[in-house]
């Protein structure tokens, strides 16, 4: 998603130019902008023999969607399992974890 929304629109060859090396096969990538448009994420307007891709819905909301599926689907819709597990990986330090209770307690309108 982040080679669609920094073309804006474009075609496979326009995202594969974007991603840094190592650049996945072409077809991969084909593959996963098709599972993209299925999910209702990108749209696809025929060009030719070729499909020019749109991203259909802003980062902002892709991320909100992303990490509710990611949550839901591997902790259990649990957020204080998510941080837990980044805890205990090591992931994220006690100064992040009082800056997200700040956070939490005051949130931004």
């Amino acid at each position: 998603m982040q080679a669609i929304w920094q073309n804006g629109q474009g075609f496979i060859k326009d995202f594969l130019d974007q991603i840094d090396e190592p650049k996945p096969p072409y077809t991969t990538l084909a593959s996963t902008v098709k599972n993209l448009e299925r999910k209702g994420f990108v749209v696809a307007e025929k060009m030719g023999n070729s499909f020019r891709y749109a991203p259909a819905i802003d980062e902002q909301e892709y991320k909100k969607k992303f990490m509710s599926g990611f949550v839901s689907d591997y902790f259990q819709n649990s957020y204080k399992d998510l941080v837990t597990f980044f805890a205990n990986e090591k992931k994220i330090s006690a100064s992040d974890l009082k800056e997200i209770i700040k956070l939490i307690e005051n949130p931004k309108s």
